[in-house]
């Protein structure tokens, strides 16, 4: 078994959350939250920062830790137990740009309900879904945007 460790970000922009369409050679496709592995020295708020930026080509702040997602794939020579470890993040505009890279063919800013529902995984619609609750509590705070208060 082999462990790894990614972080990634729930990123936010006047309400509404930046996802990823990935297709590879027609064998994977579905949209996902930005996320990447951690490189070595590298602290987990770096990871999600820049793997965000990879990604999105988005500039985003972190407003807070959310959680830790869980689960395993399996490739020709083992079975992967991965760690992703999530942050609340705001963007500064609607500006994205998918990494073509790394397979992605498309990315947006979607409304909480169109983004859960276009979400492939149940522990990112769970990531995504703990997130927005967080953002909403901020709104109503009147924390959200205001840098001072992180």
């Amino acid at each position: 078994m082999i462990e790894a460790t990614s972080c990634g970000g729930v990123v936010i922009f006047r309400g509404k959350i930046l996802v990823l369409y990935k297709n590879y050679k027609n064998k994977y496709e579905g949209w996902v939250l930005p996320k990447g592995t951690v490189e070595p020295g590298e602290e987990f708020k770096e990871t999600a920062l820049r793997e965000v930026k990879e990604e999105t080509g988005v500039s985003a702040s972190i407003i807070k830790y959310i959680g830790k997602s869980q689960y395993s794939f399996n490739t020709p020579q083992d079975v992967v137990e991965k760690d992703v470890h999530w942050y609340l993040m705001m963007a500064d505009s609607y500006y994205s740009k998918p990494q073509r890279e790394e397979y992605f063919i498309d990315s947006g800013y979607y409304k909480f309900y169109e983004a859960y529902h276009l979400l492939k995984f149940s522990n990112e619609k769970q990531i995504l879904e703990k997130a927005y609750n967080e953002y909403l509590e901020l709104k109503r705070s009147n924390l959200w945007g205001n840098k001072k208060y992180f």
